[in-house]
C-alpha cells in the first residue's frame, strides 16, 4: 500500500551475493478472517439464523480490518489516500447500482433528488419495496465511505491518547441509546452505524500502531470478556423491544460484543505472532481467500442478488423429475449452494470492475 520510490536513473551493477528482495506477502490472518467474514454474511442472509453476529461479528471483524489498513495508508498524504479509497469503492458500487436502479425503474418506481446518493452513497440510497433485499445492504458501503473520510481527523485525535480514545469511542453509542436518540431519517442512520462501529475501526487503528501489544494482556482479555458480556446481557435481556436477540437489532449490544471480540481476535494476533504464513501450502485454500479478498466488493454487493435469483432457479428444478427425486430442492442448505454458484458467476463477469478502480489490468480471476 505504500508509495513507490523512483528507480535511480543508472542501476548499481549487481554483485555476486546480491539477491533479489523478497515479493511483498499478504497478512494471511487477517485475509482469512475477511474471507470468512463475507461466508457469514452470505450465511445470515441465506438463513436468518439470530446466533450468528454472536458467532463471528463478520461487521465488526470488517471495519476494524479496513480501519487497520487505513491508518498504514495514511502513512501518506490523507489527500491521495482517501481518493485512493474512493476511486477503489465507487465503481464497483456504480456498474452494481446501474443495473438495480434500472431494473426498479422498471418496476415503476420514481426516484427524486435522493437519486443522488446512487451516485456517492453518503446517504442510504433509495429505493422501492421491490428491491429492498438488493439494495438494504447499502449501509455497509455508506458507514466505509465515511469511516474513509473520517480517519484523517480521527487518527490525529487518536495518536497523542491512543488508550484513552479508544475506549472513549464506545460512548457515542451509549450517548445515542440512553441520552439523545437519533432521529428517524439519513442522517439518524447514519450517526447510529457510525457509532456503533467507531470502536472497530479506531482498534484498527491501535493494532496497526502496536498498541495492543503494548497494553498488560490480563487487561485486554478481562476488559473484551467484559464487553461481550455486557453485549450479550443486554441483547438477550431486550429482546421483547426487537423481537430478537439479533445484534443487528441492537445497535448497543452489537456495539459492545464486536468490540470485546474484534479486540480479542486482534490481541490474538499481535500477542502470538499468528500470521497464517503456512495457509499457502494448501493451495486451493488460500487461492480461495485470495479470491475474496481481491472480489471482497463484489461478492458484497452481489451476494444478496444472487440469493434472489437462486429462488427461481430452485423452483425451476422441480420441473425435471431426476433433480425432485434426487436433490435436497426444500433443503436452505441446497439454497446456500445455489447462491455461492450464482456468486462465483457474478465475480466472473463483475469483478473486473474492481481491477479497473484500482488501476490494474482487468482479470477474470485474481
Amino acid at each position: 500500500m505504500g508509495a513507490h520510490s523512483k528507480a535511480p536513473l543508472v542501476a548499481d551493477a549487481p554483485t555476486a551475493d546480491a539477491h533479489p528482495a523478497p515479493a511483498p506477502t499478504r497478512d494471511r490472518y487477517f485475509d482469512t478472517l475477511r474471507a470468512l467474514a463475507l461466508i457469514r454474511v452470505v450465511a445470515y442472509h441465506t438463513f436468518g439464523w439470530a446466533w450468528a453476529g454472536m458467532v463471528f461479528p463478520s461487521m465488526g471483524v470488517m471495519f476494524g480490518l479496513a480501519g487497520s489498513l487505513m491508518a498504514k495508508s495514511l502513512d501518506r498524504p490523507a489527500f491521495t489516500v482517501v481518493r485512493s479509497r474512493i476511486r477503489r469503492l465507487l465503481p464497483p458500487f456504480w456498474f452494481w447500482g446501474f443495473f438495480v436502479v434500472l431494473a426498479m425503474l422498471i418496476h415503476g418506481w420514481m426516484p427524486g433528488w435522493q437519486i443522488v446518493f446512487w451516485a456517492v452513497p453518503l446517504g442510504d440510497p433509495p429505493g422501492n419495496q421491490w428491491a429492498v433485499q438488493a439494495w438494504e445492504i447499502l449501509w455497509y458501503l455508506r458507514t466505509y465511505l465515511w469511516f474513509v473520510l473520517l480517519s484523517p481527523l480521527l487518527l490525529k485525535v487518536f495518536r497523542p491518547a491512543p488508550v484513552p480514545v479508544l475506549l472513549l469511542s464506545l460512548s457515542p453509542i451509549l450517548v445515542l441509546h440512553f441520552l439523545w436518540e437519533a432521529p428517524d431519517n439519513r442522517f439518524g442512520s447514519a450517526l447510529t452505524d457510525l457509532a456503533t462501529f467507531l470502536f472497530c475501526w479506531i482498534l484498527g487503528f491501535a493494532h496497526r500502531d502496536g498498541v495492543l501489544q503494548r497494553l498488560k494482556p490480563a487487561i485486554v482479555v478481562i476488559l473484551s470478556l467484559a464487553a461481550i458480556g455486557y453485549g450479550g446481557w443486554y441483547a438477550l435481556t431486550h429482546q421483547a423491544e426487537t423481537g430478537s436477540y439479533d445484534l443487528d437489532d441492537i445497535p448497543l449490544a452489537q456495539a459492545f460484543w464486536s468490540a470485546g471480540f474484534v479486540t480479542l481476535l486482534f490481541w490474538v494476533k499481535s500477542h502470538f505472532g499468528i500470521d497464517f504464513a503456512r495457509l499457502t501450502r494448501f493451495r486451493r485454500t488460500d487461492r480461495i481467500v485470495t479470491i475474496f479478498n481481491a472480489r471482497a466488493v463484489t461478492i458484497y454487493l452481489w451476494h444478496e442478488i444472487a440469493l434472489i435469483l437462486a429462488v427461481p432457479l430452485v423452483d425451476q428444478f422441480w420441473n425435471v423429475p431426476a433433480f425432485e427425486k434426487w436433490l435436497p430442492l426444500e433443503s436452505q442448505w441446497f439454497m446456500f449452494g445455489i447462491g455461492w454458484i450464482l456468486i462465483a458467476v457474478f465475480v466472473l463477469l463483475c469483478g473486473w470492475v474492481e481491477d479497473v478502480a484500482g488501476k490494474k489490468k482487468p482479470r477474470l480471476l485474481p
